[in-house]
């Protein structure tokens, strides 16, 4: 079977839903063991683990120690990346689904400060590193999977499920942690009832392995396989060869990124520490809008194998530069109902921006450095998006006790994006199997030409 008539062909449609169920199920549930970290880091872990200092000082450290898993991720996606292009997909996302199992199930039995002091942070950092080496990997593999698995018209939308992972994680996660807090009350949520939900993680990864181990390796890579010519240090070939691609997949990152750690994770600190309102207001406002996005997030990427990535995109990054002046007047009413409107809106905008992302990255690359291009791409955006994004704003509110200056920053870094979108190439109608017969040209000596998926500029 040729490259092209694998594209098209493909699985057959079980098979195919089977693989989009197995990538939806284990993103979720790492998405899940991520973002209970960064709830407790806004809610509990500075009075557990900084409790010397200020609430608004205490939870910057909070933050940074959450920031640590966006540094670490980067790592994680080169070195998974690199094994995932050697070995195969599905062998590193098993992987990936375990580190991040086992390091979150440990957060839920560690120590706190007044038990060991100073190790108590020392060892949440080290964890949290791992946490971070895990999702870095993982992300690349699961929008692979399902996006080298499909029909090539349907990319979009297939690529598209992983990222519903994300909201389904948050779900998750604030659900979880806002049920323990109102089932334990203030002081035995701080005693040990924040501690379920990181332990619950061990018995989420067991559920999320057997449905992984369940499915069969990309018809792409096993093309790739057959053919016999995979890339030979593959993240070496993509700064060789894909600098520019990176650059502009990481400028394309970039304010999604940030927009989302704003609007979902220091809307909890914004709420609760500085218009000291009830931290359930934050939490059913996200719960809410996350739901939102469960259904809009395939909705845009679905639209964007119709009219294009690039039109989608562009329409959420620059409404949610607009939005982010109302998203903190609407929370500044103190109303819940206003509150949520601020969030759904919020995160329907997002989705526009994460539905078509994930196709738009990963078709940037060739089959033979797919994974760890478009991980490269992705996870690099954020360490200077996410994971400053809450340190910045918490920081800028303490400075100038004012949330326009937040605005202002996420106006600035959604312009980035604009920008890098504008720059790089309609990949809607990209033919994958051209990139990769390209690649086997270029490295088996023969002269041909590395298509640029930047476009002209």
């Amino acid at each position: 079977m040729s490259a092209a008539s694998v594209e098209r062909a493909a699985l057959q449609p079980s098979s195919v839903r089977r693989v989009v169920v197995a990538s939806l199920v284990g993103t979720s549930l790492e998405w899940y063991d991520f973002f209970i970290y960064g709830t407790a880091a806004a809610l509990v872990f500075n009075q557990l683990f900084f409790p010397s200092f200020e609430p608004l000082v205490g939870t910057l450290l909070a933050f940074a120690t959450y920031a640590v898993g966006f540094i670490a991720r980067p790592l994680g996606g080169i070195v998974f990346g690199h094994y995932g292009d050697k070995v195969g997909r599905k062998n590193v996302l098993v992987a990936t689904l375990l580190l991040m199992g086992v390091a979150t199930f440990a957060i839920g039995l560690m120590p706190t400060y007044a038990t060991i002091g100073v190790w108590a942070p020392v060892l949440l950092v080290a964890l949290r590193f791992l946490q971070g080496l895990g999702l870095g990997g993982e992300w690349g593999g699961a929008v692979l999977m399902t996006l080298e698995s499909g029909d090539a018209r349907k990319r979009g939308l297939n690529a598209s499920w992983p990222q519903v992972g994300v909201p389904i994680g948050l779900l998750l996660a604030n659900g979880v942690l806002s049920l323990m807090g109102g089932v334990t009350g203030d002081d035995a949520f701080l005693s040990w009832g924040w501690r379920v939900p990181f332990l619950l993680s061990g018995l989420l990864v067991l559920v999320g392995l057997w449905i992984r181990l369940s499915v069969a390796e990309s018809p792409l890579f096993q093309e790739v396989e057959t053919k016999q010519v995979k890339a030979k240090a593959p993240i070496v070939d993509v700064l060789q060869r894909y600098p520019r691609q990176v650059l502009l997949a990481v400028g394309a990152r970039l304010g999604v990124d940030v927009a989302f750690y704003l609007f979902v994770l220091f809307i909890t600190t914004y709420v609760v520490t500085y218009l000291e309102l009830p931290q359930s207001y934050a939490l059913n406002a996200v719960l809410i809008a996350a739901a939102c996005q469960v259904v809009f997030i395939p909705f845009f990427g679905s639209l964007s194998d119709r009219i294009g990535r690039r039109p989608v995109y562009l329409a959420g990054a620059i409404g949610a530069a607009i939005w982010s002046f109302a998203f903190f007047a609407l929370l500044d009413t103190g109303s819940f109902p206003l509150i949520v409107v601020a969030a759904v809106v919020a995160l329907v905008l997002h989705a526009a921006m994460y539905g078509p992302q994930a196709s738009f990255i990963a078709e940037m690359f060739p089959t033979q450095v797919r994974y760890s291009g478009a991980s490269m791409g992705y996870q690099l955006a954020g360490v200077v998006g996410g994971a400053l994004a809450p340190i910045i704003a918490t920081a800028l509110l303490s400075s100038y006790d004012s949330s326009v200056v937040v605005s202002v920053y996420a106006v600035v870094v959604l312009a980035v994006t604009v920008l890098c979108v504008l720059i790089a190439k309609e990949t809607a109608r990209t033919d994958l199997t051209a990139g990769d017969a390209a690649f086997r040209a270029a490295v088996g000596g023969r002269s041909a030409p590395v298509p640029d998926s930047s476009g002209p500029c």
